[in-house]
């Protein structure tokens, strides 16, 4: 059972190290392509705040990483959260991809015949 574990913690490791390095990749690369500016609110950044700034992939598909930059664009932490926010309303769906369930209650549904009733 050990060597199991050992196995799937160095697996764990690898992947955690390659998404790291392809993002630095990327970050990188949107740097220098892009005015340090929020994309939505038009914050500037310098190097104090530059953690806060973002790369937000355009069509949700982080390895999507075409050289001259067409796929990113770089957000703030919190717009960039926002994004992400409204793409999870959109599809329906949760972080994790279950499909949220939806309400299905009407209150108005016999509206007209309460008021049917009342006259």
């Amino acid at each position: 059972m050990t060597q199991i574990n050992e196995r799937l913690d160095r697996l764990v490791l690898e992947a955690r190290r390659s998404a790291e390095k392809r993002e630095q990749g990327y970050r990188a690369q949107a740097l220098k392509l892009f005015p340090w500016v929020c994309g939505r609110c038009a914050r500037t950044f310098d190097h104090a705040n530059l953690p806060l700034l973002e790369v937000h992939h355009k069509n949700s598909n982080h390895d999507d990483n075409p050289p001259d930059g067409s796929n990113w664009e770089l957000l703030c932490t919190y717009c960039h959260e926002n994004e992400h926010s409204k793409l999870k309303d959109m599809a329906g769906r949760s972080g994790s991809g279950n499909v949220i369930a939806t309400a299905t209650f009407n209150p108005f549904a016999d509206l007209k015949a309460m008021l049917a009733t009342k006259k």
